[in-house]
Order: C-alpha cells, then sequence, then structure tokens
C-alpha cells in the first residue's frame, strides 16, 4: 500500500486536507523528488525562489520518507537551531495530521519533543527520527540515513570570508554523520556571491570548484525562460514588477532570479566603479605612457606587506595611474603569496615579486608600508631593486590613522566622482569582493587590498583642471614637482 502512493499524490492529499489546490510549481519539485528516489541519486540540490514553499516541500518529503520507511532517521541543519526546529515542527505537524500517517504518532509524550521526536518503527534505534541541529551546534554522535541542510546559507552564515569559510567546513563535517550510501540534499537561495550553491565557479570566485559539484540540481527562479511567472496564481507579472523595485536589483537577482549576488549592503558603492579592458602602452620616443589611448601623467605604488601565515592579513601591491583629467586607473592589485618552499626566504621572495612588476608597469616611485614586518623590507627592496635595474625609489611610510578612515576618505570622493576605473583583471582578485562587502568597524574579513590601494590612491599628485600653470611633469618625473597632502603620515 505505502510503495503505491506516490509523493505527488501524498502532497496532493496533504493540500487537500488543507483545502487547498496544489500548484504547478509544487507538482515540479515532487515529481523530482520522486524520480530521484527511485533513481537512487543520493545528492540533491533544491534551490527555488523566496516563498515558493520549498521548505514546505521538503518537509512533506521528509514525512512520506518516513510514512514509507518508519525506520529512517532523519537530521535537518539549517543556518541555527531555531530554524531547524521550524522544519522539524512542520515534519511532525504533517505526520500528526496528514490523513496517511496518524498511525505513526508514538503514544508515549517523550518520543515526541519540540526539536526531535521518534514515530513507531520496528528498530530500536539510538538516533529519533526526525532531529533538528543548528550549522554551529554539537553534532558528534549523530548517525542519519537522510541528512536535509535546510537555508544553511544566510547573512549570518555567510557576509564574511571567515564566515564562509566556517559554514562550508561545518557542511564538510556532516558528510561523516551520513551513514554510506545516504541521502543528502540542500534546499536553499543563495545570499552572496560566494554562494555555496554556485554551479559556475568565476576566476574571483573564493572556491576552486563547485562546493556542491556533482549535485542534481532543481532550479526554479520566479521566472522563466520566457519572462513569465512560475507561480502566477499568486505572483502576478505586476507583483513581480514591484518586489524587483522594493528590494533592489542585486537582492531580487539573488533570492528570486537565483543568482549569486552580493546583497550585504557595503559601504562602497561597487556600481560608482568603470571597468576597462586593455594594457597600458609606452610610446619611447615621445615619452608617453598610455591606458585605453588615454595618456597618464603620473603612477603610484603601493605595498602593504605582510605574510599571511595562518590565515593572517595579505601581503598587497597595488598600482595606480592618473591622467590629465584627474581620472584614476587602477592597473595592478597584486595579493603576494607565500613561496611554495618553505626553506625559501619569505622576505627574497616578495620583494623580488614586488620588484619584477615595478618594472613591469615603469613605476618610478613605490610607498613601502612600515608598520609591522615592513619595517625590514625596505632595504631588501632596493637591494633587489638595483639587482633587477628597476629604476624606482623606495618611501618608507607609516600608517598612524586608523584603517577605516584612511580607506573611506581615500575612496569616497574618487568614486562619488565617477573617476575610479578598475582594469577587468583586478576585479578577478579579492578587491572585488571586498569593496562590494566593506563596512566601516565590521569585525573580521580581510580589506588588505583595499587598504594597498586606498594608499594608492592618497599618494597620487592632485592636478585641478587642464590648467598649464600647475606645471608640465613628463613620465620620467623631471620638471616641476608637485607636493599632494596624503592621509598617510610620511
Amino acid at each position: 500500500m505505502k510503495e503505491m502512493i506516490s509523493f505527488k499524490l501524498f502532497v496532493a492529499a496533504w493540500n487537500n486536507f488543507q483545502k487547498q489546490k496544489t500548484p504547478d510549481l509544487h507538482f515540479q519539485i515532487a515529481s523530482w523528488l520522486e524520480d530521484h528516489k527511485y533513481k537512487n541519486m543520493k545528492r540533491l540540490l533544491l534551490m527555488a525562489f523566496r516563498a515558493s514553499g520549498k521548505s514546505t516541500m521538503i518537509g512533506l518529503y521528509a514525512a512520506w520518507r518516513i510514512f514509507c520507511e518508519p525506520n529512517l532517521r532523519i537530521l535537518v541543519i539549517s543556518a541555527d537551531e531555531i530554524l531547524a526546529g521550524k522544519m522539524v515542527r512542520n515534519i511532525k505537524r504533517i505526520i500528526e495530521k496528514h490523513p496517511y500517517t496518524g498511525h505513526l504518532k508514538p503514544p508515549h509524550a517523550d518520543q515526541w519533543g519540540i526539536d526531535r521526536f521518534t514515530v513507531v518503527r520496528e528498530l530500536e534505534l539510538r538516533d529519533p527520527s526526525v532531529l533538528a541541529r543548528g550549522i554551529s551546534g554539537n553534532m558528534t554522535g549523530c548517525r542519519a540515513d537522510i541528512i536535509i541542510c535546510d537555508d544553511v546559507e544566510v547573512p549570518n552564515t555567510c557576509d564574511s570570508t571567515e564566515k564562509r569559510a566556517d559554514l562550508r567546513e561545518r557542511l564538510i563535517e556532516a558528510d561523516f554523520i551520513l551513514v554510506p550510501k545516504g541521502l543528502m540534499i540542500y534546499a536553499g537561495t543563495p545570499h552572496t556571491y560566494h554562494s555555496i550553491y554556485s554551479e559556475d565557479i568565476a576566476a574571483d570566485h573564493e572556491d576552486e570548484r563547485a562546493f556542491l559539484s556533482g549535485y542534481e540540481r532543481l532550479v526554479i527562479p520566479i521566472l522563466n525562460k520566457k519572462g513569465e511567472s512560475v507561480w502566477p496564481e499568486r505572483y502576478s507579472a505586476r507583483d513581480i514588477a514591484e518586489m524587483e523595485i522594493s528590494t533592489g536589483p542585486n537582492k531580487f537577482a539573488s533570492q528570486m532570479m537565483l543568482r549569486p549576488t552580493n546583497i550585504a549592503n557595503g559601504r562602497l558603492d561597487a556600481s560608482l566603479v568603470s571597468i576597462y579592458d586593455g594594457d597600458f602602452s609606452y610610446v619611447k620616443e615621445l615619452n608617453r605612457l598610455e591606458i585605453n589611448n588615454i595618456k597618464m601623467i603620473s603612477a603610484a605604488a603601493w605595498w602593504d606587506p605582510a605574510f599571511g601565515l595562518n590565515g593572517g592579513d595579505r601581503s598587497v601591491l597595488a598600482i595606480c595611474y592618473l591622467d590629465d583629467k584627474s581620472h584614476y586607473w587602477l592597473q595592478v592589485v597584486e595579493v603576494l603569496p607565500a613561496p611554495k618552499d618553505p626553506t625559501q626566504d619569505m622576505a627574497a621572495v616578495q620583494c623580488r615579486r614586488v620588484a619584477e612588476i615595478l618594472k613591469r608597469y615603469m613605476v618610478p616611485q613605490v610607498s613601502l608600508e612600515i608598520n609591522g614586518i615592513g619595517r625590514f623590507l625596505p632595504g631588501i627592496l632596493r637591494a633587489e631593486l638595483s639587482k633587477q635595474n628597476v629604476p624606482c625609489s623606495v618611501i618608507e611610510v607609516s600608517s598612524r590613522r586608523p584603517k577605516d578612515i584612511r580607506i573611506l576618505e581615500a575612496f569616497d570622493v574618487v568614486m562619488a566622482a565617477g573617476r575610479l576605473h578598475v582594469h577587468k583583471q583586478v576585479m578577478t582578485t579579492p578587491f572585488a569582493t571586498e569593496l562590494s562587502e566593506w563596512r566601516p568597524g565590521k569585525s573580521g574579513g580581510h580589506d588588505d587590498c583595499l587598504d594597498a590601494v586606498a594608499g594608492a590612491l592618497s599618494v597620487q599628485p592632485m592636478r585641478i583642471g587642464s590648467s598649464p600653470s600647475i606645471g608640465r611633469q613628463v613620465w620620467t618625473g623631471r620638471g616641476r614637482h608637485i607636493q599632494a597632502r596624503t592621509d598617510f603620515k610620511v
């Protein structure tokens, strides 16, 4: 009898009991879940837009699986205990009320808890039929035949690099709880560009491969390929258009169209940055350096050194040019890696790489932040520049002002004026994520790329309009010098 009751029938019977109709969208999800059960697929990802009823469908699926196999053990993992408990209570309510499952309710109240319950079953098992756990909760000793990861990615678990790394680490641990040949189901919507649900990994993504690589996916955005609502009975075209306006393009793209996008409200508006593609060129006869056929009148480089041990600060070199219209062209942001050979001198390796970059981009001067380990690097860098015959001077800088203030003052005006141009390659570095997610006073997370770029922006000479009275400065640095006020005390 149980095998004859399909999941679609189980869902329809529940909705009929609730005096509701079953939308086509839910029949689509039910068919997909049931088909993959009989195909014995063990890794599933259900992505559906917010308020689509995906958690309700997953709860019904869990109840149906227990109805078919009462000895199953199901673990529900969510971003926190409250969310997980909500799912478990939903499953519990379905088993209590569904026309097909009333016989599964146990006679003893102690087996019918809030965050866990055990149905009437043949086997005596240590683990309950359904158990709720938050992603940060203790799951040691648990065993499960099915693990449901429902809304594990929310702003509180993914709004910084460290939180995203911790989320992935904890989710990997779930594999040790799942029995061999057990079923793992993820259900949710993306809340960040670096989403665990991402399928196509871009060059600037934190993951080298999709976190859920190999998972069978069902992705249901609110609009189909024709631009029509997939649930017209509830969401009309007008409703969806108003929703996009009220939520904003990023949140709508992420939560309703299921395109991984950063939805955190960062302090700096990344949309104010102009992206360009193309390298610089140098005409020796004219002593003229150009980017996209636009003459550059100065260059600045800033190196904020670090050894990046155990996930610490990054060592970042930023190079920025200035044209005669006072537009800034951020050509290089390079995160210097630690040497692969642990016997190598880390300082010497980084200085050698910095010298190579400065030579390639014809930078006449580099500012080196000497706070911390930087105090020991100027001599090593000067020696390396001399060895490679690079005509570049090293300016030692000690930054005493708070980092947040330096970043705000360096970026705010330039970005608001639409005068910051960033090379396409730079947007594949951690700079892009830091720009979108940075918030003053926020603890945790990296801002090393922003800090290095802020330094490069702050040491650029200021040119007012195109008045010739300012003095003509040729690329080699000869001619009249202009002293600029900066955010840094040198």
